[in-house]
């Protein structure tokens, strides 16, 4: 058994399946994070389909110009992502400082673009007297008017009821996004130090890059179905 033991390769306990521990964990952790996204986001989607006599046309609420570009950013920042992982297999330091800063400032802009988008939601929130404006921004009750007691917006010249779930489930999906950007740039920043200071490898340039893809490609998931698809007030 010993001797065995002593004939096994020295890193034969950092593997699992031919990959690092570190990047296995990583694979897991955005294996189970995706079904958290998909459950989500299938939510939202029976949620719409049975709602569709009252889901108000996301191009009249939302912001797309505005979130198309923020988007666009993002893309831009996996982009660079993949330019800082190039430095760090040719063990240029300064083309991986260069590239991981400018993906650091293209999820920093991001969020700030979403806080504007939530802020320009909140601050032209139709609110009744009475009525507490940060209980209609969470629900989603941007424009429209009070009538016997329920939010209605007018559609044709009716009055069609309003669904808070337009607003809950927006908020629920691009918030919890917002949260796991947030957290890859601050994943970004500290490995952003330790390159700086020399703490570096290409196995955790690497794992850094497959959370910040992931959250790329959730966004365009998410982006699609909740901005671009429209919906036809009635036909539900």
């Amino acid at each position: 058994m010993s001797e065995a033991a002593a004939a096994a390769p020295p890193d034969i306990r950092k593997e699992v399946l031919g990959v690092t521990n570190g990047k296995m964990a990583m694979w897991i952790f955005l294996g189970s994070d995706g079904m958290s996204f998909m459950g989500l986001i299938a939510a939202y989607i029976v949620l719409r389909v049975n709602n569709l006599d009252i889901w108000p046309s996301p191009g009249k609420y939302l912001g797309i110009s505005l979130t198309a570009f923020n988007t666009f950013v993002l893309i831009c920042s996996s982009v660079t992502m993949v330019k800082a992982f190039e430095g760090a297999l040719a063990n240029d330091v300064a083309k991986l400082k260069k590239y991981l800063l400018l993906t650091i400032m293209g999820g920093a802009a991001f969020l700030g673009m979403q806080v504007y988008e939530y802020t320009h939601f909140f601050t032209n929130t139709h609110a009744a007297e009475g009525e507490a404006a940060f209980r209609l921004f969470l629900s989603g009750i941007w424009e429209g008017s009070l009538v016997n007691g329920h939010w209605e917006f007018e559609n044709g010249g009716t009055h069609v009821p309003r669904s808070t779930l337009f607003g809950s489930t927006f908020f629920v999906l691009t918030a919890f996004h917002g949260c796991h950007v947030f957290s890859g740039v601050v994943y970004l920043f500290f490995t952003y130090l330790g390159v700086c200071n020399g703490r570096w490898d290409k196995s955790r340039i690497e794992i850094l890059g497959l959370y910040w893809h992931f959250v790329d490609l959730v966004w365009i998931v998410i982006f699609t179905i909740v901005y671009l698809v429209e919906t036809e007030i009635g036909t539900g």
